[in-house]
């Protein structure tokens, strides 16, 4: 049984229940939606560091009470240093260390952005010391170590190309914490605290960039003080899908939102009613293969894309992807690229605002590279990129990555407003797209559309993937073996996961009503929780 979760005046979800409490917080004190997320930003990237952290990119989706939709855009780009020289001898980028450590990291400026659209709206600012003080008591102070890190220590804890303060921070003494037992960043906390004291623009101009630009150089990344300072976080138009049960927005490139969208067309224009479990898995993993198609061919920084991404959900646009579609049988188009670790939270509040949130470090414990004055665990989203000369993905100095980070929302004809997303590199479409279809057009409630089976099809393990894990599709095993069954003699390769795996993702999501109720729900795939007051 699904126990639905309902609030009048605010509604948090997170994939982490400390994160969810530091958003509460805020909003209880009359703070914006805004607001409160900067707070659970600021705490589950102390209490969630292997998935996403300072040292990493955001993107922000904001539905205010009325008017346009805003997106912000929160990542950085590719160091000025990071070129032909700095790679000389590899052929492609490292997985772990300073040299996948390449890219500036968006995500403080982004929160900064967010606040400034509070005051925009004409609502007063609350401080930064106040919507940091979590943060800084749990990297001080401690908090219970989650099993999810735990296991990702065991996966990644102890590569080679992790910097030594990287082991001094996460194995301490040698070995992995237990479960429950507290676990300190003092470092840190002491660059959370310089932030609270300095402002967030800090991390980028100031004592505080000068240290980090420091603790970069001492490491080997190609990232200066200088690629630093000309870093901020930009607003952006979202992109939108008109779907029949509605509108459905999303990220611009470099996200992959133009997947995510695209498929729930390619679903619509097929109409998919999900009665038939098995078909509706297959329907969209095949419509997943068109995005991929997609993304291979167009996807990248937006300054480098020949196509313009919002023309491509047109409706011509969709039923060429639909057409190439079979109900009975498998393509051999699309293969899946791989897994990206990092959180989705949700937050509406009463004075109407909806922020629908992503933020990461990519793979788990990103670069693996800890910043050794600051504490800072910085990312290797970097790795998006190839070394080959005139891809659209080559690395060339100042160009922003793909990004698979993109959080979703949807204004239903009904008057419904949803946002929801999940961590999980190719799986976010794929799961944004189970979410999305079981709760609007198959009528599930909300909390069932998320704890139901899910699937992904592609790698999930981290690393450079063997190509052969590319084009398998993973069910939880909670799949009756009738979809099971139905699957396998389709043409799909099938591999069973545990019943509640990680590996499709920590997904949420939260609906605002017509009169205003709200209603949310959590991932029990996750360390979190859906509240409100």
């Amino acid at each position: 049984m699904e126990t639905r979760t309902f609030a009048p005046r605010g509604m948090v979800v997170t994939p982490h229940h400390l994160a969810t409490q530091s958003a509460l917080r805020i909003l209880i004190h009359g703070g914006t939606a805004m607001e409160a997320m900067v707070a659970a930003a600021a705490t589950i990237a102390v209490v969630y560091p292997h998935m996403n952290g300072i040292g990493g990119d955001g993107f922000w989706l904001i539905v205010p009470p009325t008017g346009d939709f805003v997106a912000i855009e929160a990542c950085g780009a590719a160091g000025s240093l990071a070129n032909d020289q700095f790679f000389k001898g590899y052929g492609r980028i490292p997985l772990k260390g300073p040299k996948s450590a390449i890219t500036v990291a968006g995500t403080v400026s982004g929160w900064e952005e967010a606040l400034k659209y509070v005051s925009e709206s004409g609502y007063p600012r609350q401080s930064i010391s106040k919507l940091l003080a979590d943060a800084i008591t749990y990297a001080e102070e401690g908090f219970p170590i989650t099993c999810s890190q735990i296991e990702a220590l065991k996966e990644f804890g102890f590569d080679e190309n992790n910097s030594q303060e990287f082991r001094n921070v996460f194995l301490p003494n040698g070995t992995i914490p237990k479960e429950g037992q507290l676990f300190r960043q003092r470092n840190l906390a002491k660059t959370f605290k310089a932030l609270s004291r300095n402002g967030l623009n800090s991390f980028y101009r100031g004592d505080l960039a000068k240290l980090i630009a420091k603790d970069m150089a001492s490491l080997g990344m190609p990232i200066t003080e200088t690629d630093l300072a000309n870093y901020s976080a930009i607003r952006r138009t979202p992109l939108r899908l008109a779907h029949s049960h509605g509108e459905v927005f999303n990220l611009p490139p470099p996200t992959q939102g133009l997947l995510s969208l695209s498929i729930l067309g390619i679903l619509d224009q097929l109409h998919i009613d999900g009665r038939h479990e098995g078909q509706f898995i297959h329907a969209t993993v095949e419509a997943t293969k068109q995005a991929f198609v997609l993304r291979n061919e167009h996807m990248t920084d937006p300054r480098y894309m020949k196509i313009d991404a919002q023309s491509m959900l047109s409706s011509h646009a969709i039923s060429k992807m639909a057409r190439n579609i079979s109900l009975n049988e498998v393509s051999l188009n699309g293969k899946g690229e791989g897994p990206g670790d990092t959180i989705w939270m949700g937050i509406m509040d009463s004075k109407g605002f909806s922020v629908s949130f992503i933020q990461s470090i990519y793979e788990e414990f990103g670069s693996g590279v800890v910043l050794p004055e600051t504490g800072i665990l910085w990312h290797n989203r970097g790795i998006s990129f190839n070394l080959e000369r005139n891809h659209i993905r080559s690395l060339v100095p100042g160009k922003k990555p793909y990004h698979s980070l993109n959080p979703a929302a949807a204004r239903l004809n009904d008057g419904r407003l949803m946002i929801y997303g999940t961590r999980g590199g190719d799986g976010q479409p794929q799961t944004q797209a189970a979410i999305f279809h079981r709760y609007v057009v198959q009528g599930m409630n909300l909390q069932k559309s998320i704890s139901e089976p899910r699937w992904v099809y592609g790698p999930t393990s981290g690393g450079h993937y063997n190509d052969s894990d590319s084009d398998f599709l993973r069910l939880e095993s909670r799949f009756s073996d009738e979809t099971i069954e139905y699957l396998r003699k389709i043409g799909h390769k099938i591999t069973i996961l545990p019943p509640y795996s990680e590996e499709v993702g920590q997904a949420g999501a939260l609906v605002r009503y017509p009169d205003g109720m709200m209603e949310g729900a959590y991932d029990p795939r996750s360390n979190g929780n859906a509240a409100g007051f």
